[in-house]
């Protein structure tokens, strides 16, 4: 009946709302938006937010991904990532949340950075306080997944840009690897997450095989009609 949408951007909250209000009108749906301007940072509004609107699902999408950028960014990382995490679980406890599901990435797989540690440490603490409280109705469950195309922070159409403007297309490093999906995909894994948890679960899509994001960017440099240069010296 309504869909409760949070986000710290702006920017971001008036493009979703816009488009799934569009979707509602289009598809004759009676059911209603709420758009609210904040932090998962913010632990009043956050608990005043679940003690007003009591929601019964809620999924956890809220985190800083910008790997390269997150490295000198340590404490934002902490903050957004882990702290940002526990102040939402407690307000999912604390209003008797039927389901809580947690999007979390194969980079906490073995954390090499920032970012995946910051996500494999929010894993551990979910996990942690489900099994404490595994006596309660609330369902926590854990869906990972790799680099979403066309999301935002992808890596996909800062290369378009790239290629756009002539170059150059910039990768961090050659041997640098990652799985790569659609945003249907995605979604479809979450949905499929929150109705198949028994609590607990962490769920992992079948991307293939890794993609390294080299060869991406010359791929896209081709398809664009374009040939690399210089391409092999990192």
């Amino acid at each position: 009946s309504s869909l409760i949408i949070l986000d710290n951007s702006e920017y971001n909250l008036y493009l979703i709302n816009n488009y799934i209000n569009q979707i509602i009108l289009d598809e004759k749906l009676d059911s209603k938006i709420i758009p609210l301007l904040y932090s998962v940072c913010d632990k009043n509004i956050i608990e005043g937010i679940f003690k007003f609107y009591k929601p019964e699902i809620v999924f956890h999408a809220a985190a800083y991904k910008q790997v390269p950028l997150l490295e000198k960014n340590i404490f934002s990382a902490i903050q957004n990532n882990i702290i940002g995490t526990i102040n939402i679980v407690e307000a999912v406890y604390n209003n008797n949340v039927n389901k809580f599901v947690f999007i979390s990435t194969d980079k906490a797989v073995k954390p090499t950075n920032i970012m995946g540690a910051t996500k494999r440490f929010a894993e551990i603490y979910l996990q942690s306080i489900y099994n404490k409280n595994s006596n309660k109705n609330t369902n926590i469950s854990i869906v990972r997944f790799g680099n979403v195309f066309g999301s935002t922070g992808s890596v996909v159409p800062l290369f378009n840009e790239q290629i756009i403007k002539g170059g150059p297309v910039t990768v961090t490093h050659p041997a640098v690897t990652r799985y790569f999906m659609s945003i249907q995909e995605a979604v479809g894994l979450v949905l499929e997450a929150n109705h198949l948890s028994k609590g607990g679960d962490v769920f992992i899509l079948n991307m293939g095989e890794p993609i390294k994001v080299h060869d991406l960017a010359k791929k896209m440099i081709r398809l664009s009609g374009y040939n690399e240069k210089n391409f092999d010296n990192p």
